[in-house]
């Protein structure tokens, strides 16, 4: 008899887990084949449990949600575009000019990069395979039959322009009328039958993702306005376009950095003659990203934003995988969100214990 309900046990059991995992599955596919519509609208809650403080602050001087709404709105845009503007022009200006250099530069550490010079030069001299004389082989005239490329570019461009508008538009909605749709959502989707509890959830989520989305931003102020000064300092050319470049890759765990100190350390070589003082800028990169990430945002942040190292990294990959960049930028408020949840409900309770630090 105790067999026979151990065995109905495991088989319920058995069952549960195989509709779990046939929810995710199906979680995930929707998040990647629906990501024109799911990432939009990621963005938008995002920016709205951001902006949820500065829009009770102007509640508080009697400001109509609609008008402070609009405030808020029309003032992230315009210090955005005007950031993307100002760091936007040196950067592809850089971009452009740095082909053109790399000549210079093997010139400049002839002396170093020698080695691979010359395993570069004695592959060059073997004939190539399937010519007994060593002659090159003819060259095979290429036939462009369609050009596909003007069409693509403007498509994609359309597509990032709309997405941008359907961001803006939702970010309003939300808020300007969205207080209580967060609440909805939980009660509707099981998460919490309690509706006081899902109030509760849904203001934590808030000042949660608002608060570490605030100190976040300060620090990589901070941090990018420090990195560009001392790059200024060490005579780098664009040392401004550089610290903003530093600030905006730190909001990427693990993998901005390392991109932000692989470009700097290639405008370094670009820009000084001598290897030493080429490699300065990244020195003073790694520096202050090192004080950052071990001293600066663990004291500010404390223990409760504290998530675990290795579900932090594998959901950037994952993120990244699903969305691109954006899925990188919005993965580590997804897991505070996750977080806030997990420790809200008790069934969940193991699960949060997983993503703490």
């Amino acid at each position: 008899m105790a067999g026979a309900e151990n065995g109905e046990s495991r088989k319920q059991a058995t069952a549960r887990l195989a509709q779990m995992a046939v929810l995710i599955l199906g979680v995930v596919a929707l998040a990647y084949f629906a990501r024109s519509v799911v990432i939009p609208v990621l963005l938008a809650w995002v920016g709205s449990m951001v902006l949820a403080w500065p829009m009770r602050w102007l509640g508080q001087w009697h400001v109509p949600k609609y008008v402070g709404a609009l405030l808020l709105v029309s003032l992230l845009v315009l210090t955005v575009g005007y950031g993307t503007y100002q760091l936007g022009r040196p950067a592809v200006d850089w971009a452009k000019s740095a082909p053109e250099k790399l000549p210079v530069l093997r010139e400049k550490f002839r002396r170093v990069f020698e080695p691979a010079a010359r395993l570069i030069g004695a592959a060059s001299s073997v004939a190539p395979a399937g010519t007994a004389d060593g002659t090159s082989p003819k060259p095979q005239p290429v036939e462009i039959k369609d050009n596909r490329m003007a069409g693509s570019i403007f498509t994609w461009t359309g597509s990032v322009l709309g997405g941008i508008a359907e961001t803006i538009v939702l970010l309003f909605l939300l808020l300007a009328c969205g207080e209580q749709l967060m609440e909805k959502l939980l009660e509707a989707t099981s998460v919490t039958r309690d509706l006081k509890q899902a109030a509760q959830i849904s203001r934590e989520l808030q000042q949660s993702i608002s608060r570490y989305s605030s100190l976040v931003g300060l620090v990589n102020v901070t941090f990018g306005t420090l990195v560009g000064i001392s790059l200024h300092l060490l005579g780098l050319p664009n040392a401004a376009m550089w610290g903003g470049v530093a600030a905006c890759l730190n909001f990427i765990p693990y993998f901005g950095p390392i991109v932000g100190m692989i470009a700097v350390a290639m405008a370094g070589l670009l820009a000084f003659d001598t290897l030493g003082h080429a490699l300065l800028p990244v020195g003073a990169y790694f520096l202050f990203h090192l004080l950052e990430a071990d001293l600066v945002t663990p004291f500010l942040l404390g223990s409760r934003y504290a998530l675990n190292p290795v579900v932090i990294f594998v959901s950037l990959m994952f993120c990244a995988w699903l969305w691109g960049v954006l899925g990188a930028l919005m993965a580590v408020p997804l897991l505070l969100a996750a977080k806030v949840i997990c420790d809200r409900i008790g069934a969940l309770s193991s699960l949060g214990n997983l993503l703490s630090g």
